[in-house]
């Protein structure tokens, strides 16, 4: 759990002696820009906050972010992994949710969303979640609405300007950057393997943050002309 308290900067002296997981500091985290919200801050989500910055940003209290992760993770690794259906909609989401998946056994969803995907058992790719995380459920809004109507418990990274109905538990972070959203997922993923047995709190993940962040496609680009 992060010692940080709110309101906390990144170069504030300490940060960096405090260790999140195996390899991974509070410095280090707080540089992926995972409690950086929006402008907009919904009634939902101002327990969420902890202060507001000059330019109007609002700035998410890291240790929820984490607690709450903690809290998802539990609910995970008591279920049926293999029925839970991760999905998103958003490009940056797509590498987060994939190695999620591949080192949890969940379900990886990403793309547009198929309605009936969940609601209609005759659709040919249709899915029966045990529980369904979203990466953002204004963006995710079709997955989350057929989970809610089949009362299927909902999991969802929600930043300052989400409304939370119909979210079951909440994970308050920065849902829109790439590195954001690989550090949710990467620690989501190692709080589920940890509460699921697979993986000790000293231990560390075969996969990296970095393996869990979405490449640009101009990055993808440079290196084939290395």
């Amino acid at each position: 759990m992060s010692g940080l308290a709110p309101g906390d900067e990144v170069e504030e002296e300490g940060s960096a002696e405090a260790t999140i997981a195996p390899g991974l500091s509070e410095r280090a985290l707080l540089s992926t820009g995972i409690r950086i919200g929006t402008l907009v801050k919904t009634k939902s989500m101002a327990q969420f906050v902890s202060r507001t910055q000059a330019n109007g940003l609002h700035v998410i209290d890291v240790s929820k972010t984490l607690s709450r992760i903690d809290i998802a993770a539990k609910f995970i690794a008591r279920s049926d992994v293999s029925r839970v259906v991760v999905y998103s909609a958003r490009e940056y989401a797509k590498t987060p949710i994939e190695k999620f998946c591949e080192a949890t056994g969940a379900v990886a969803l990403t793309g547009r969303f198929m309605p009936g995907t969940f609601t209609n058992p005759l659709f040919p790719h249709h899915l029966d979640p045990e529980i369904v995380v979203v990466a953002d459920p204004a963006v995710d809004f079709q997955a989350l609405d057929e989970a809610s109507k089949l009362g299927i418990p909902v999991v969802a990274v929600c930043d300052t300007d989400n409304v939370t109905a119909n979210v079951d538990v909440v994970i308050p972070a920065n849902n829109r950057g790439r590195s954001a959203l690989a550090a949710i997922f990467w620690l989501l993923a190692r709080y589920v393997l940890m509460h699921g047995g697979a993986l000790s709190s000293d231990q560390q993940m075969r996969y990296s943050i970095e393996d869990f962040e979405t490449k640009l496609v101009e990055e993808d680009e440079e290196r084939s002309y290395e």
